[in-house]
């Protein structure tokens, strides 16, 4: 027998927060949870622990210090990409607003407020941090800025999308596009948020608008140079996907149905 979802709160916000191999977790939850308390409305706040690939690596016992009843941590024992941790808490989402931030203390958790604005006055279906923002203030390495000029243009190239920066890791999404397009995803590591926003305005969902965010790169990024070959081998099959397959046009199967930790367990 099929079990029935529960109804998701549409007033709610739910944050989800990835994390791997992050010293500054505890600090991290702590903070978002101030910020976004500040916003006063109701919330949730989803830490996903990307499984451990070192038995010393205690991320989730430090995640679980900062668990109250606006925290909940979930994990599992296999890193399985970031992709698949947001997917994880997006599953477990209740809210009607679903956003997501990285870990780490690179981002200024602020810009989730931020983004929340941008919503209300351009009704966006999405709402994305951007390092480019006119009002973004940034301080980050030169290596990193020019790999991220190549991938948005680029993007801009083969995929059309309005926007300048598709990798800062803050997203805001409205509950119906994410019921939308997640059955729709393939990826589950570097470039999902690529796949994500390609997806969504190949389904209509074209009200994409970009806040901004405050950014100091503190050397916590997972970011190596396999992570980059492996962004890059993504972003090419999204091509194929999108233009030889036509995979995202009318696919109605969810490539990860069987894996049960990823059901939505709440609906609209």
């Amino acid at each position: 027998m099929k079990q029935k979802q529960s109804k998701a709160s549409l007033k709610m916000l739910s944050v989800i927060v990835p994390v791997f191999r992050c010293k500054t977790i505890t600090r991290d939850l702590k903070s978002i949870e101030k910020n976004v308390n500040e916003l006063n409305i109701p919330f949730e706040i989803i830490c996903v622990v990307d499984g451990k690939i070192e038995e010393k690596d205690d991320t989730k016992a430090r995640a679980k210090k900062a668990e109250n009843k606006h925290i909940k941590v979930y994990s599992y024992p296999k890193n399985m990409g970031k992709g698949y941790a947001v997917r994880y808490g997006m599953a477990r989402a209740k809210g009607g607003t679903i956003a997501f931030i990285d870990a780490g203390s690179d981002l200024n958790s602020k810009g989730i407020g931020m983004a929340l604005e941008h919503m209300k006055w351009y009704n966006a279906d999405i709402v994305i941090g951007s390092k480019r923002h006119k009002a973004s203030k940034v301080n980050y390495p030169l290596k990193r800025r020019i790999l991220s000029a190549i991938v948005q243009r680029a993007t801009k190239l083969f995929f059309g999308l309005n926007v300048s920066d598709t990798q800062t890791g803050l997203k805001v999404f409205k509950r119906k596009v994410l019921e939308d397009i997640l059955p729709r995803m393939v990826i589950k590591r570097w470039a999902f948020d690529l796949e994500m926003l390609s997806i969504a305005q190949r389904r209509g969902f074209i009200r994409i608008y970009e806040s901004p965010i405050e950014l100091i790169f503190n050397d916590q990024s997972n970011i190596t140079y396999s992570s980059i070959l492996n962004f890059a081998q993504d972003y090419l099959a999204i091509i194929y996907r999108m233009y030889i397959l036509r995979y995202y046009n009318d696919q109605k199967k969810d490539i990860w149905e069987d894996d049960k930790k990823l059901k939505l367990k709440f609906c609209s």
